[in-house]
């Protein structure tokens, strides 16, 4: 019991967070156990278990995943260029999610977002509006004249 509380003690004094060890029987690398009993490897816990009812234990450290994500912030807020992706660390930068990024410059009232590589234009405020990565901002009789046809058949409002 004293061996208990004097490493408790040791952890709070040494460290603001006591990471808890992956049990014997967890695969090699697990930092988190789900509720419904599977393993989770991933370097954050923002996200895991996703689909496995959430995280029913912790074994990974939590402040290295904080201080990864703010300094990914901070680089893409200091650049002097246009961000073009944001979304999570974990996700390969060489292919972003066309949800996740941020819209081109430009747009407007009476402007839809023509994707020139399918010929499909989307409309302001839906998912793919400025999202793509070949697109140019038109009239929507302009995507119409070159031929383009509305996202899921829905011309614009």
């Amino acid at each position: 019991m004293k061996t208990t509380i004097r490493l408790f003690l040791a952890c709070i004094f040494v460290s603001a967070f006591c990471v808890a060890q992956a049990p014997a029987g967890a695969p090699a690398g697990a930092t988190g156990l789900c509720n419904d009993g599977t393993y989770y490897k991933g370097a954050t816990k923002k996200g895991a278990c996703r689909g496995h009812k959430g995280v029913k234990e912790w074994y990974g450290s939590t402040s290295t995943a904080s201080s990864t994500t703010e300094s990914s912030a901070t680089t893409s807020k200091t650049s002097g260029e246009p961000s073009t992706t944001t979304g999570s660390s974990s996700a390969p930068a060489s292919k972003p999610s066309a949800a996740t990024s941020s819209p081109a410059p430009g747009g407007g009232a009476g402007q839809v977002w023509l994707n020139t590589a399918s010929n499909v234009y989307h409309c302001p405020g839906t998912r793919y509006y400025g999202k793509t990565k070949a697109g140019a901002y038109m009239t929507e009789a302009e995507a119409k004249a070159k031929g383009g046809r509305p996202d899921h058949g829905k011309p614009c409002k």
